[in-house]
């Protein structure tokens, strides 16, 4: 299937520098586009085209739209650092949520998007200040009632 549309019609990525942030802020930015980096990299390496990286639209953000063969997947990218280490599966909350599939159906508007199988990913990735990052990926994590209706 191709997708060069859907890559030209997706070029306008946000910047996050605003002249209000802090170090600490910009240090935070660094390390969650490292991770952003590395998750398109797996992604790739498994067989996902990249089809927009931090889709940012008023209604919401998505870090990562791939395609698996014929599917969509939404793909949010939660990165730490070892100090501040949780369950980074817990740390997408119900509002984060909602702000991604706000911005998953103005994506799906697209008539190009009719009648794709629709996923919801959520890669975690803890980068710690020596050693390997560890990366996780959840399939299917989060399934909003309207992609029910859309199945």
């Amino acid at each position: 299937m191709n997708f060069a549309w859907l890559r030209k019609l997706l070029r306008h990525g946000h910047s996050p520098n605003s002249p209000c942030s802090t170090d600490r802020s910009d240090a935070h930015l660094r390390l969650g586009r490292r991770g952003e980096r590395l998750a398109a990299r797996y992604l790739r390496r498994r067989r996902h085209r990249i089809l927009a990286r931090n889709y940012d639209i008023p209604a919401g953000e998505i870090d990562l739209i791939c395609a698996e063969q014929e599917t969509l997947v939404f793909v949010e990218v939660k990165t730490r650092s070892s100090d501040q280490a949780q369950d980074l599966a817990d740390a997408v909350r119900f509002t984060q949520w909602q702000r991604i599939e706000r911005a998953a159906r103005c994506f799906l508007a697209h008539p190009a998007s009719t009648d794709r199988p629709v996923r919801f990913d959520l890669i975690t990735v803890l980068w710690p200040e020596h050693g390997k990052p560890v990366l996780e990926h959840y399939r299917d994590v989060h399934q909003p009632s309207w992609l029910r209706l859309r199945r």
